[in-house]
């Protein structure tokens, strides 16, 4: 078969959904297929994609015991009867069918959960007419992105691609995550100056901070004082919360930065991440050969992703500050223990999920 024509289901939920999405464009448009990208959020009624992001962000920022209670009720594994989004994906139905009209494309490709019920749906009632996929971007696998009238799920594991089998009775299959070339590159480590690092701190082991997009995080100045008391330079990345930039530019001997363009640079320059989210920044940071430590995650999707991380020896999992801070001296300088868990990274790519998400159109 020739070239193809795929249109990507995003969302503009954080940074994660739209940057896989925008990199299998990439990787379809350089062997010469088309692919057009669109905000799922930007299917439903006018008013509620916003809301919807407002909610979800205003909860894990704010009130994240009511957004686990949600994510439990909602989207967590589990067995019998429990309300879903399908209901919400309905009202989404005839914009997208509209897209697909006007775009023909070969291949519908989802990477939110809200799409991948979407397009299931069209799917088993035959309205879709064209094949869809299923990129699951999380690696704790939830009822979410599970709709047996989709063709493919493609995980990030196999442990992953097993439940989707379980759950479907349909094919799944596992890839590892979907990061830029730039994150492969970085792990070759070649020296990036981070902002302006202190006189007094140049000689300090950077370590990178992440709260995601829209800097949310819990007690991360606090963690930042800790490991600047311990011996290391610690660079928040606080996203596009300029508040919280501020507050952690007044900690002693960190760095705060806001949103940046080259978190491929700051990897390659780092020696260790502290991420909250197990979300694309820790696969980015596996990409670049940089050890993670998951501390303090985001409720639901975010701990659910953080323990299945680190049960497959991806991260080390810190549960109080003293793990935080062995894990810190296990893995910032070389050694066996760094190692280890660099290779196992690097080898949670298996694939490249251009080619498996488009096998059903081929």
């Amino acid at each position: 078969m020739g070239s193809l024509r795929v249109l990507l289901l995003g969302a503009s939920m954080g940074a994660g959904h739209d940057a896989v999405c925008a990199e299998l464009a990439r990787r379809l448009r350089a062997r010469g297929d088309t692919a057009e990208l669109c905000d799922v959020l930007t299917l439903l009624p006018p008013g509620v994609g916003p809301a919807l992001r407002g909610f979800y962000r205003g909860t894990v920022r704010h009130a994240p015991a009511l957004y686990a209670a949600i994510y439990a009720l909602f989207l967590s594994p589990g067995e019998g009867p429990r309300p879903g989004s399908a209901p919400l994906a309905v009202t989404a139905r005839d914009r997208l069918l509209r897209r697909v009209h006007a775009f023909r494309p070969d291949l519908v490709v989802s990477t939110f959960h809200l799409a991948a019920q979407l397009t299931g749906r069209l799917r088993a009632r035959g309205d879709l007419p064209v094949p869809a996929s299923v990129f699951v971007t999380d690696f704790a696998v939830h009822r979410g992105w599970l709709h047996r009238g989709n063709d493919l799920h493609v995980c990030l594991t196999e442990q992953g691609a097993a439940t989707a089998r379980a759950a479907t009775g349909r094919p799944a299959t596992a890839t590892g995550p979907v990061v830029a070339p730039e994150f492969h590159r970085a792990a070759a480590r070649p020296g990036y100056p981070v902002g302006a690092l202190p006189q007094q701190a140049a000689d300090l082991p950077p370590v990178l901070l992440s709260t995601g997009a829209w800097g949310v995080g819990t007690h991360t100045v606090r963690t930042a004082r800790l490991l600047a008391a311990h011996g290391c330079l610690p660079v928040l990345l606080c996203g596009r919360d300029e508040r919280m930039r501020r507050r952690a530019a007044r900690v002693p001997g960190a760095l705060a930065l806001g949103w940046t363009d080259d978190m491929a640079g700051l990897m390659a320059s780092a020696r260790l991440l502290v991420d909250n989210a197990a979300g694309q920044t820790a696969a980015q940071a596996l990409a670049a050969a940089l050890p993670v430590v998951t501390w303090r995650p985001l409720p639901g999707h975010g701990r659910d992703g953080a323990r299945t991380m680190a049960a497959a020896g991806l991260t080390a999992y810190a549960r109080d500050p003293g793990e935080l801070l062995a894990a810190v001296g296990r893995l910032l300088g070389p050694g066996p223990a760094r190692d280890a868990q660099v290779e196992r990274g690097r080898s949670a790519f298996t694939a490249d999920a251009a080619d498996l998400v488009t096998r059903p159109a081929r």
